[in-house]
């Protein structure tokens, strides 16, 4: 995503075709954040008061990811509606991409803050169920990078 917005700064013309492509199937092929905290929700035998405020976060994370993905629209459509024009003005478009990047940054910090709020108050027991879930989901993306790099034709 970070990649996408430097590409649009600097060059905006190339980068618009990505945006595009991007924001018409954004995480496409991502692993879900959300689908492996539900997963292991029922390992952390949440008490009441935990449960909300789980409930809680994931209304604040769906929230969030609604907003960012209309924040990249708004991206989008600022973008074409420059490059249609005969000389577009890449200044403003870098302005709007900034402004959304600040956007999208506060959004994910809200979530993050009531996610990290949520785990303050595990136990030590959740907290390693929390930590072994982390460390399997690395071991499997590692998996998946070496394996990408052995697909990869020598040059």
């Amino acid at each position: 995503m970070k990649r996408i917005f430097y590409a649009l700064v600097l060059a905006a013309g190339v980068a618009c075709v990505a945006l595009q492509a991007w924001a018409q199937a954004p995480g496409h092929g991502m692993p879900d954040p959300l689908a492996m905290l539900q997963r292991i929700q029922a390992k952390l035998n949440l008490n009441t008061s935990q449960q909300q405020q789980w409930d809680a976060a994931v209304a604040q994370s769906k929230s969030a990811h609604q907003a960012m993905r209309a924040n990249f629209q708004q991206l989008k459509a600022a973008t074409q509606a420059e490059l249609a024009k005969p000389e577009p003005d890449l200044a403003a478009v870098a302005a709007v991409a900034d402004q959304v990047q600040q956007q999208n940054i506060a959004l994910r910090q809200q979530a993050r803050a009531t996610w990290l709020a949520l785990y303050g108050t595990f136990s030590p027991e959740q907290k390693a169920t929390v930590r072994d879930a982390i460390n399997a989901r690395l071991t499997r993306m590692e998996a998946l990078r070496q394996h990408m790099r052995d697909r990869q034709p020598a040059n």
